[in-house]
């Protein structure tokens, strides 16, 4: 067995015990204040923490990684100078020890469907420096995802599911923000920008919180699951995916390795036909779709 006590903390917001989840109005809604507030419900983690297994893991390229691109930011100069270094576009982000990052790892077979988990804290995809932050999103169903642009330029996000509902909303001021969520597992989700043709993201959606994206080490953890025996997979863009059996003991930890080598590359996830943008300096817009080759 490989050694991983660097592991034990990266445990992500996921995988919180317990929320509470209300029934009061929303924004601007004094109607149920006048009422009264409605007492709140606690939802408790169905997993018992006495028993819960955890597990622990690495990914790791062997080979040559694929090179990236060089980033030409030349007529977002508002975008080019967040970055210290020319931004790089990399499919393959591979560390010094070997360890790919960007990996969507989950359980995607074993687990008990009748689980009914917590609701989880919002996550975030931000547009900073014209470059999706982060580049691979872990959610839950129903999990709210806000969509922000931190960049004082126009950015349109355009998502091209298979199982959910898309969306292809324009952001064309700093500081502009919505909330979605997806009703459907899914893996994996496309975004992508109309705008700058190098921004690109994936979204990962599980019916569960075990889930994890790895560092830039390559590694990952998955915390309080019921001891079992689970399908463990893990999805790169570039390289596709890989999965193995693992059996997770009460009270206990299992470590897990995954490995990913040059001759996989290629098997990225194809982007589907999207409805592409286009802004004119007068305000209108046209909208054209295309097939991503």
């Amino acid at each position: 067995m490989f050694k991983l006590p660097y592991l034990r903390n990266l445990v992500t917001s996921s995988l919180a015990t317990a929320v509470v989840m209300g029934c009061g109005g929303g924004d601007g809604d004094g109607g149920a204040e006048d009422a009264g507030e409605a007492t709140a419900a606690v939802m408790e983690h169905p997993v018992d923490a006495a028993t819960a297994g955890s597990i622990t893991g690495l990914v790791i390229f062997t080979g040559t990684p694929s090179e990236g691109d060089m980033i030409d930011m030349s007529e977002e100069p508002a975008c080019a100078e967040v970055h210290a270094t020319p931004p790089m576009r990399m499919p393959a982000v591979v560390g010094a020890d070997g360890g790919l990052a960007n990996v969507f790892v989950h359980l995607s077979e074993g687990l008990d469907p009748s689980l009914q988990f917590p609701a989880e804290e919002a996550a975030v995809l931000d547009q900073l420096g014209c470059e999706y932050v982060p580049h691979v999103v872990a959610l839950s169903t129903g999990q709210q995802l806000t969509v922000r642009n931190s960049d004082p330029v126009l950015h349109n996000v355009n998502t091209t599911p298979t199982e959910n509902r898309g969306f292809n909303r324009s952001q064309p001021q700093v500081g502009m923000e919505f909330q979605t969520s997806f009703p459907t597992a899914e893996v994996m989700i496309p975004v992508r920008c109309d705008v700058h043709g190098w921004m690109e993201s994936y979204i990962g959606v599980t019916a569960h919180p075990y889930h994890a994206v790895t560092g830039e080490d390559g590694s990952f953890a998955l915390e309080r699951l019921p001891p079992g025996t689970y399908t463990l997979e893990a999805w790169h863009e570039l390289y596709g995916t890989v999965t193995q059996s693992v059996v997770v003991p009460e009270s206990g930890d299992v470590e897990v390795m995954f490995e990913f080598d040059e001759s996989m590359a290629g098997r990225h996830v194809p982007l589907r036909p999207t409805l592409i943008i286009s802004h004119e300096r007068d305000g209108r817009a046209t909208a054209v779709r295309a097939t991503q080759q």
